[in-house]
């Protein structure tokens, strides 16, 4: 175990090693294992998902924390941990010392996993949908911390756009004042997570993971402050949840959250279970195959960055 940037890491064997070789590694988070999917599917999608980074060429790094100590690369003893006990925290960035110092099992947010992933020398991190600001924020001032954490920690996130239950929009535009860089991969839409196109356009779009790469090398040659970069790759349109189903549940689950009074941090496994219950296990299904790409798409970039080192060198 060793201490890095304000974090005590312990790292697997496997990634440490590659992390030492300079071979490429990327970053995926455990939320999505412990409150993201149903038991069983989580733990088998979450060894699906690492399978898609390694067919591409990259190690797989999935962090945790097991027992109060993050863990950079769970083995699958720890990641079955994860994936089948009660209790595990929901853990952002602002819980991790709290969590450290009680002993805690904790999965760790897009805000955690990109600030831990960062401070371990992860470059390319790959999830499903990024958190940002939700609707009625104007009122309520919910807003993901995985927009801050992003404008000051140097990681590519590869997401299907954000959450298409929050406010895609204005999020947009908290990524543009807080300097976050997005990008389309083969796309000038941003993404609606089920959804191929969440209804906005973007100002920037690269055709290659070779081009990821090129982005991430020159924020790095321009000495442009540390920030993160967001490579939206959307589904096929022929893979997307349907429109009309989705638009229906959503207004379903948007009505229940009120019903209920859920707010804050359980909205959005809220809003997810609903989905999956309401649409009979499609949008789990579309959740997958979004993840799966992902996962695959930020193994190439990672290549290509590892690739560009070697060139250097």
């Amino acid at each position: 175990m060793i201490t890095v940037t304000n974090f005590h890491i312990r790292y697997g064997a496997e990634v440490a090693d590659a992390l030492r070789a300079g071979r490429p590694v990327v970053a995926l988070e455990s939320t999505i294992v412990s409150h993201g999917l149903p038991r069983p599917e989580n733990l088998r999608v979450a060894r699906q998902i690492e399978s898609a980074v390694r067919d591409a060429g990259a190690v797989p790094a999935t962090i945790g924390m097991v027992g109060g100590e993050l863990v950079v690369g769970l083995d699958d003893a720890q990641l079955t941990r994860l994936a089948t006990v009660d209790g595990v925290a929901k853990l952002s960035v602002r819980d991790v010392a709290v969590a450290a110092a009680t002993g805690a099992d904790g999965a760790t947010t897009v805000a955690a996993t990109s600030a831990v992933a960062a401070a371990a020398g992860i470059a390319v991190f790959a999830t499903g949908g990024l958190g940002g600001v939700h609707r009625e924020a104007a009122h309520t001032f919910d807003e993901s911390a995985d927009l801050v954490t992003l404008a000051r920690t140097p990681i590519a996130v590869v997401c299907a756009g954000v959450k298409s239950i929050l406010d895609v929009g204005a999020t947009l535009e908290r990524l543009e004042t807080l300097g976050v860089g997005v990008v389309g991969y083969r796309t000038r839409r941003f993404p609606g997570f089920y959804l191929t196109d969440g209804g906005f356009d973007l100002d920037w779009s690269v055709d290659s993971p070779e081009q990821v790469a090129d982005v991430l090398a020159a924020r790095t040659q321009h000495g442009l402050p540390e920030g993160g970069l967001i490579v939206a790759n959307p589904l096929p349109v022929d893979e997307q949840l349907d429109p009309t189903l989705h638009d229906r549940t959503l207004t379903e689950g948007l009505a229940l959250l009120e019903r209920d009074g859920i707010t804050g941090k359980a909205v959005t496994p809220y809003l997810l279970a609903h989905f999956h219950s309401a649409t009979e296990g499609a949008s789990l299904a579309v959740n997958v195959r979004i993840i799966l790409r992902n996962a695959d798409l930020a193994a190439r970039i990672a290549v290509a960055a590892a690739g560009r080192a070697d060139t250097r060198a």
